[in-house]
């Protein structure tokens, strides 16, 4: 239970780092001039780009159309919205099947809730670490990038804020799905073999009891006792057997 715990707090903390990411406007940054007077910020996300001055003052400036930004803009958006998502309905599932919840029925049903949770966390986290993975690697490729004359840009605080919350998800949700896993086998395995147990069982018919020897035509005979073993979920009545 304390495990379960942990990694929840784990997840929902990943997850509260993604969502963060979102109005954080520095996920670029780059500064122009070296006197402070004339010193300008320039720092934008996937939604704005934005520009300061040395008095602290910045003016934003969304973008105008959808269709003029870049494919992997339009993919990192996707992938960073997909995975707040998936983790929000990952919270509601592991708070339904975690154990000190007592919210949902059986253990297996638990432990099956649990573990959709826990996959949701891991595919959120892998969504979300694949966006600022890619987001970075293509500033550092620009800033590297010795052809390239326009203003060049370093990898702001979103992002690193970003590939903190997408690990918190994944390790989390490794968790989950781990524990929640060898749960489900152990009580799948107790479930099966208690049902062989019971499922078998030997029945005598009374009329069938073993009788003395008698003599039939001058010859001894003995009645052996039948004993049938069937399946006592087909067993209906004394007429019908199963194999």
């Amino acid at each position: 239970m304390y495990m379960e715990m942990g990694c929840f707090v784990l997840c929902v903390f990943g997850w509260i780092l993604v969502c963060s990411t979102m109005p954080i406007e520095s996920w670029t940054w780059s500064e122009v001039g070296r006197i402070s007077l004339t010193t300008a910020h320039f720092f934008s996300n996937l939604w704005k780009d934005c520009v300061s001055d040395s008095t602290g003052i910045s003016d934003c400036k969304r973008t105008p159309s959808m269709l003029a930004l870049s494919w992997d803009i339009h993919m990192c958006r996707a992938l960073v919205i997909i995975s707040i998502i998936l983790s929000f309905f990952g919270t509601v599932l592991v708070l339904v099947g975690m154990k000190c919840t007592k919210i949902g029925g059986s253990d297996i049903a638990n432990a099956r809730v649990t573990f959709a949770g826990g996959m949701n966390y891991l595919i959120g986290g892998a969504c979300s670490m694949l966006a600022f993975s890619y987001f970075g690697y293509k500033i550092v490729a620009e800033f590297q990038d010795p052809t390239m004359r326009a203003k060049k840009f370093e990898i702001g605080v979103g992002v690193f804020v970003g590939w903190a919350g997408s690990t918190l998800l994944m390790v989390g949700g490794l968790m989950f799905t781990g524990q929640d896993s060898h749960t489900l086998t152990l009580t799948l395995s107790l479930s099966h073999t208690r049902a062989r147990a019971h499922t078998h069982t030997l029945f005598m018919l009374p009329w069938l009891l073993p009788v003395e020897p008698t003599e039939v035509g001058g010859s001894s005979q003995t009645i052996q006792p039948i004993t049938i073993t069937h399946d006592r979920s087909c067993f209906k009545n004394s007429c019908y057997f199963c194999d």
